[in-house]
């Protein structure tokens, strides 16, 4: 025997795929069966490329490019490939560098080919069962920057003591060599393409500043770009590695069971599913499973952004990344590392990013018009002034040789994805799982919210609310004639009644020619005698309902509870009523959501008596009672004229109403396959509140995104004021340019401390 371990339809882009899940089997002790794969390595690493997959418009293909992490390497690529035929569709992410792809089949090569004519280094999934692992960021050494900054730096203090003029000279051009070779590079391969991106721009700035003689500022321009570029880098980097950030909180290895019955410390990606695992007190847990044996609490705060601890025993689902706080248990893994309901929170975060926001797009549509513009008048603030109005050709040559340096959009266009992606990070740490930054964008318009009952505003258990005994017979026979009756059936309400009858310590009795009566009730002979358990419909069939029976049995219903009687053959015996209870958050939240100014509207399939009676007791503006699958997307079509409408659901049942919704939103989608690759937005948890802190954060995320263009166009606007009138130097535009840069990176990252 082996040992475990011995190694919307409206919206498709937005949805995630579904995954699928690789079972093995076990034994009932938990050990791996004899010829089962139990030991294989996970298939898939967080955040690697996807393999090529056929589709009808041809081979959809995720390239990995390093080298691309700005909106200027895009525009090349862009060009490129859009001249191709062969190429029908790309999607770019550049906060995880890939593009994807789609092209017809055996023109990959082409592609690639493209890619690196560019001056990058395109990377394909492995051919194996192992696909590329997502590579760490190079980092380049820091001393040639250092050096080049003396050298500048050394240029300038000899230009000031008027040494003779190929000593700042030497000493610039020695500067430029070390540190901007690579601008120079990748400026070429964009002129050549005919891009105007940053590095061409800078190439071509500081190329003529060396041919007016402006050795010093040349040499500090470009090592000032070269440290701007270096630290915005760095800030993208953090951006871009928000959500990896909550993969740390898995640990690398686990205690799996051995075949002998031992346990061993294996890696976590090495254990398979129907492997056992043992979790000590302190612990974090390493991977998604059901408990075996044990019993403990959990923070499950890394899935559900609560710190409140959740009681686990014997049958309950755990998951990876959350804390066992007290007790030891054993649970049985039920997915891989790969697999777990946090890697799949990732993994959709990862392709949300990908997914371009409102406000990205035309920030995207206006770049490509702004460059062009701002180079076309800089050639005429070089050439027009000399020759029409007799100025000095060197100090507007000059100007605009400022205005090359200023004229990159990149400030403007790397504002908006870094915002959406803070954004989405700081919203998943909070257990809200954002399927797009479309969605992100839109909550704050959020209007209208219509909301499912059962499992939305109420715990979706009935329990038992109410007891009255009416006939001769004492109490506590009543209770034990009721739930043994109710004990054969596996109708909810029936079942709430055991379960209480269970929590008081009622023995049952013996149950003879039981029968169940279809949409009424049930019966059956208790030493001798028959009884009837039935609800409301069924009393009156059998002739039993009395005036005060039946003004009792309305006012419990019109209490929204479910009511059942017992009687025998000669008289009504007690009142058994059972009710969904609301849940304590319930109220809380619909008043946070009123405080934003979003009306509710709750859509239940209980009567119209029931939905009034929940409505009013949490707040709810509009109920409508009675309401099947259709009759949902009829009320979210009808609320959809007027305003943006939300949809609150469990994902399945609500589908229709879901997918019609501007947003739909899943409730407790942790560990839940289908909400979280279904719902535009997932709350991880069943806490209803959590839709408050969706909209106040897609507020935020709005007011950072106007903040960061207005910054970003704003400084643009006053250094290209300042330049025509002769107040603005190269070495201020470089300032200007990347600082723009540096302040909406920190800007939009401020979401990531919301």
């Amino acid at each position: 025997m082996s040992s475990c371990c011995d190694h919307k339809p409206e919206k498709p882009t937005e949805r995630a795929h579904a995954h699928e899940h690789e079972h093995a089997h076990g034994n009932a002790h938990g050990h791996c069966t004899e010829g089962a794969d139990c030991c294989a390595p996970a298939l898939v690493q967080l955040g690697a490329l996807s393999a090529p997959a056929a589709t009808a418009e041809g081979i959809r293909t995720s390239i990995r490019i390093m080298q691309m992490d700005c909106p200027t390497e895009e525009a090349m690529i862009r060009k490129k490939l859009g001249a191709m035929a062969s190429v029908s569709t790309m999607e770019f992410n550049l906060m995880q560098r890939v593009l994807t792809v789609v092209h017809a089949p055996n023109t990959l090569d082409p592609v690639m080919e493209a890619i690196r004519s560019l001056g990058f280094e395109p990377e394909l999934p492995a051919t194996g069962e192992q696909p590329a692992p997502v590579p760490e960021t190079p980092r380049a050494p820091w001393w040639p920057l250092a050096l080049a900054g003396a050298a500048a730096l050394a240029s300038e203090i000899a230009d000031w003591m008027s040494l003779p003029g190929p000593v700042p000279a030497v000493l610039a051009i020695a500067a430029i060599a070390v540190c901007g070779l690579d601008t120079y590079k990748k400026g070429w391969v964009a002129i050549r393409n005919g891009n105007l991106n940053i590095n061409a721009l800078m190439s071509i700035a500081v190329t003529g500043a060396l041919l007016l003689g402006e050795w010093p500022e040349a040499a500090m321009v470009m090592v000032l770009f070269t440290i701007a570029e270096l630290i915005e880098a760095r800030s993208l980097d953090r951006a871009r590695n928000a959500i990896k950030g909550l993969m740390q909180l898995t640990p690398d290895t686990v205690t799996v069971q051995q075949a002998d019955g031992s346990w061993q410390q294996v890696a976590a990606s090495a254990a398979s599913v129907g492997c056992v695992v043992r979790v000590r007190p302190g612990e974090r847990i390493g991977l998604d499973g059901d408990i075996i044996t044990g019993r403990s609490t959990v923070n499950q705060a890394p899935i559900t952004g609560e710190s409140l601890p959740v009681d686990k025993s014997v049958g309950d689902s755990v998951f990876a990344g959350t804390i066992n706080e007290s007790g030891g248990f054993e649970y049985r893994v039920s997915a891989a590392a790969n697999n777990t309901t946090l890697a799949r929170i990732v993994h959709a975060v990862e392709e949300a990013q990908g997914a371009r926001a409102p406000t990205q797009r035309f920030v995207d549509r206006f770049a490509r018009v702004y460059t062009p513009i701002v180079f076309a008048i800089a050639i005429g603030v070089a050439i027009l002034p000399p020759l029409l109005m007799g100025g000095g050709w060197y100090d507007w040559v000059y100007k605009a040789l400022v205005m090359l340096v200023i004229a990159c959009p990149c400030a403007l266009v790397i504002s908006t994805p870094v915002t959406i992606v803070s954004g989405l990070a700081a919203a998943a740490r909070h257990g809200i799982l954002i399927k797009g930054g479309v969605y992100l964008e839109e909550g704050r318009k959020l209007k209208w919210l219509a909301l499912d009952k059962t499992g939305t505003l109420t715990h979706g258990k009935p329990v038992q609310t109410d007891f009255e005994r009416l006939g001769t017979i004492d109490r506590e026979s009543c209770r034990r004639l009721a739930a043994s009756l109710a004990a054969r059936s596996d109708h909810p309400v029936s079942q709430a009644l055991a379960k209480a009858a269970e929590d008081d310590n009622i023995a049952l009795m013996d149950v003879e020619s039981f029968e169940a009566l279809p949409g009424r009730g049930v019966r059956g002979m208790i030493d001798g005698s028959r009884y009837v358990l039935g609800n409301h419909r069924l009393v009156r069939d059998l002739g039993r309902c009395s005036p005060a029976l039946e003004a009792r049995l309305e006012a419990l219903e019109q209490a929204g509870k479910s009511v059942v009687v017992l009687f025998d053959d000669l008289q009504v015996l007690a009142l058994l009523a059972v009710a969904d209870t609301v849940k304590d958050s319930s109220r809380a939240a619909i008043d946070a959501l009123h405080r934003l100014g979003v009306k509710t509207v709750m859509l239940t399939g209980d009567n119209p008596h029931t939905a009034s009676t929940i409505a009013q007791q949490v707040g709810i503006d509009e109920a409508r009672g009675n309401q099947l699958p259709e009759d949902k997307l009829k009320a979210v079509e009808e609320l959809a004229a007027r305003g943006t409408v939300g949809m609150v659901g469990d994902g399945i049942n609500d589908a229709p109403a879901l997918a019609r919704a501007d947003i739909g939103f899943a409730m407790g989608a942790m560990g839940t396959d289908a909400a979280i690759e279904t719902a535009d937005v997932a709350l991880m948890d069943d806490n209803l509140s959590k839709i408050a802190t969706f909209v106040r954060l897609s507020q935020s995320t709005h007011t950072l995104l106007v903040q960061n263009i207005a910054l970003a166009l704003g400084i643009k606007a006053v250094f290209l004021a300042l330049t025509v009138v002769g107040m603005s130097t190269m070495w201020m535009a470089v300032f200007a340019d990347m600082g723009a840069s540096l302040l909406v990176v920190g800007n939009g990252l401020r979401l990531l401390r919301k």
